[in-house]
């Protein structure tokens, strides 16, 4: 399988615990003590590390740090937004499709290279 597309995906399973492991305690943990809550929360983010780490070593075989970082961007914000608002039920706004757009011209910038 092409290491991009097994680090797209490695990078989506891991983007899904560190937005739990980052924002799912002020839903679910938030009458606890946040000492409670960071512990918690860094069990979740040693499982997202177990994925992340290997996503990045199989992307950088074929693609820059820079870009590697602009997907992980990219991909955190397609994981979040669906997140904040079916999860924690904030309000969808106009303002996700602004840093979308802004973000599809980082991914422009950092890929030009491979688009010309």
């Amino acid at each position: 399988m092409n290491p991009i597309v097994i680090s797209v995906l490695l990078l989506i399973v891991s983007n899904v615990f560190m937005t739990f492991a980052w924002y799912a305690h002020l839903k679910e943990l938030n009458h606890k003590p946040w000492i409670v809550a960071a512990l918690i929360s860094w069990g979740i983010a040693l499982a997202e590390y177990l994925i992340q780490v290997p996503a990045n070593r199989i992307g950088h075989t074929v693609l820059s740090v820079g870009q590697l970082k602009i997907m992980q961007e990219v991909i955190t914000l397609t994981v979040f937004f669906p997140f904040a608002v079916f999860y924690l039920k904030e309000p969808l706004k106009l303002d996700y499709l602004w840093a979308a757009l802004c973000m599809l011209g980082a991914v422009y910038f950092m890929f030009r290279e491979k688009f010309v």
